[in-house]
């Protein structure tokens, strides 16, 4: 390192925890413990307030409201400010705009190498809901490298884990080497606590979303492309959206149906998710409601526990009966 980084280095790890050893800044920076005297006494002359600890090996501390310079960053530190600022618009807490500008106030600041990487790493983040687990990892090279080419609109090639068997009839031959997927990637998309890559499958000629902690992409990427259209105009989360709900299409529920029922609309409401429940007196109300099936409908309706009179459509009144078939062949063993 030369002085000047090494400075930097220096003052970034003291901002990370509240004492630090002499000897552990030595093995970290690789330098000498009279290096690192000299190093903290230059950083003191800057107007830095580091104090000296006692104990056996003798160590610094970084005083709290020292004026640290705004952007020690390394390149995880930059995915994550960037991640953190780009998700903020997501929150519905009223800082979108705040954290916009706070995105390219830091991006106007940054050494040309680090601003490639924020540059590089553009994504979609929907709004968290009840129940939504935490974000599952995954390597910001891996983010950056997705977000680059749905930039670039370069083909991508990658290795994808648990993907590669989608019902063929038969189980794959695990000895058989698997060929990566290749893709024209549209959108990269945070939802629901998982990364999600929304692609275009070349292989299989149809779209598809990705768990992004799946995908090992391969180098380099492969050629430049046109951009396709998202199914029935969608963007990138009215698509993911309608996938989480079992549609092709639209971000609706396929199979919607209404449902009257013999309890209060006071204890269907809080169990009701996104349907909609209108009061029919003290003891009564109707529930419109969605799913992926209109069996898997019928069967979240029974979770109700009540007398239920199918308003319509037909085929609700069918799924009900098929269930009832299927549940009374299960009680008969």
């Amino acid at each position: 390192m030369t002085t000047t980084t090494r400075l930097l280095t220096l003052l970034s790890l003291l901002q990370t925890r509240r004492d630090w050893p002499g000897s552990v800044l030595a093995q970290r920076l690789n330098i000498s413990d009279r290096t690192v005297r000299r190093d903290v006494d230059r950083l003191r002359e800057l107007g830095y307030r580091i104090q000296a600890t006692m104990g056996a090996d003798g160590g610094y501390r970084l005083d709290a409201g020292s004026e640290l310079p705004p952007l020690l960053f390394d390149d995880d530190q930059v995915i994550a400010l960037t991640v953190a600022l780009q998700a903020a618009t997501a929150t519905g807490a009223g800082i979108e705009e705040a954290a916009v500008r706070a995105l390219t106030t830091v991006r106007q600041v940054m050494p040309s190498r680090l601003r490639h990487r924020v540059n590089a790493l553009q994504f979609t983040a929907m709004p968290a809901r009840p129940g939504d687990a935490a974000v599952e990892p995954v390597p910001p090279d891996v983010l950056v490298a997705l977000s680059t080419a749905v930039r670039a609109r370069e083909v991508v090639r990658f290795d994808y884990a648990g993907g590669s068997f989608e019902g063929a009839g038969h189980p794959p031959d695990a000895a058989a080497p698997v060929p990566p997927r290749r893709v024209e990637p549209h959108h990269l998309v945070m939802s629901r606590g998982r990364w999600y890559l929304v692609a275009w499958d070349l292989d299989r000629d149809d779209w598809r979303l990705f768990r992004a902690d799946r995908i090992t992409p391969r180098t380099p990427t492969g050629p430049r492309f046109a951009p396709r259209d998202l199914p029935g105009g969608a963007d990138a989360t009215a698509f993911v959206s309608a996938r989480f709900m079992g549609s092709q299409h639209a971000d609706r529920w396929p199979c919607v149906g209404s449902v009257m029922l013999e309890l209060p609309a006071s204890d269907v409401l809080p169990f009701a998710g996104d349907g909609v429940v209108e009061d029919l007196g003290p003891d009564r109300c109707r529930l419109d409601a969605g799913a992926w099936s209109w069996v898997g409908l019928a069967a979240s309706l029974n979770r109700f526990d009540a007398a239920i009179r199918v308003i319509g459509p037909p085929e609700l009144t069918a799924a009900f009966a098929t269930l009832a078939a299927r549940n009374a062949a299960t009680a008969a063993g």
